[in-house]
């Protein structure tokens, strides 16, 4: 069964290594496709919306998905509104996994260099008034400004923070190299692992 996965990037630098790996699988006859994704992705935002109307297009964005897949290429961990999407895919529950793009080549055949995955500048901690959201801003961790409420423990898959030291979602998720590990074939594999993980 494909999972209705939303896709976090980098729109500028990224359109078309993106399009390539979001349209990996439509090109295949009707019949075959038994396993890939379902495209939810909202890139199409227009950046003239306010701030609180561009939270709601992206939170609306991710209902009816059950995945949401970072591809990541040289600048995306620090993109706000990729930690936006990020933060309220945990919110939602949805299974997170990290796929490098940095390889596929771009219109002009070029690839870029390899960025940080953006799943090590977001994580949890825990005080005495509950779990709050973090994230990295240069080398130190910040309370994520963007959603300030507390996190009820039991709204998470993943094991909780236990102290005030910031735990990386990335612990709880794969990262992979969609060229390198042969995404084209192995996307859907990876997606799938990343809801079982997360029990959806």
């Amino acid at each position: 069964m494909a999972r209705r996965t939303f896709f976090s990037f980098h729109y500028t630098p990224d359109n078309w290594r993106v399009w390539n790996v979001r349209n990996c699988g439509v090109v295949k006859p009707e019949g075959l496709f038994t396993d890939g994704f379902f495209d939810s992705s909202v890139f199409e935002a227009s950046k003239k919306e306010s701030e609180d109307n561009l939270k709601t297009f992206l939170r609306n964005g991710l209902k009816n998905t059950s995945v949401t897949c970072i591809l990541a290429g040289a600048e995306t961990s620090a993109r706000r509104w990729v930690r936006y999407e990020i933060v309220q895919s945990v919110l939602k529950g949805n299974g997170l996994l990290t796929v490098d793009i940095n390889k596929v080549e771009n219109k002009d055949g070029k690839t870029c260099t390899k960025g940080v995955d953006p799943l090590t500048c977001i994580g949890l901690y825990k005080t005495e008034n509950g779990i709050y959201f973090a994230e990295k801003n240069g080398d130190k961790w910040v309370k994520y400004s963007d959603y300030t409420r507390p996190i009820p423990e039991s709204d998470l898959w993943f094991d909780a923070p236990t102290s005030k030291q910031v735990v990386t979602l990335s612990k709880h998720c794969e990262r992979y190299d969609f060229i390198a590990q042969d995404g084209r074939k192995n996307i859907a594999g990876w997606i799938e692992l990343a809801a079982d993980l997360a029990g959806r």
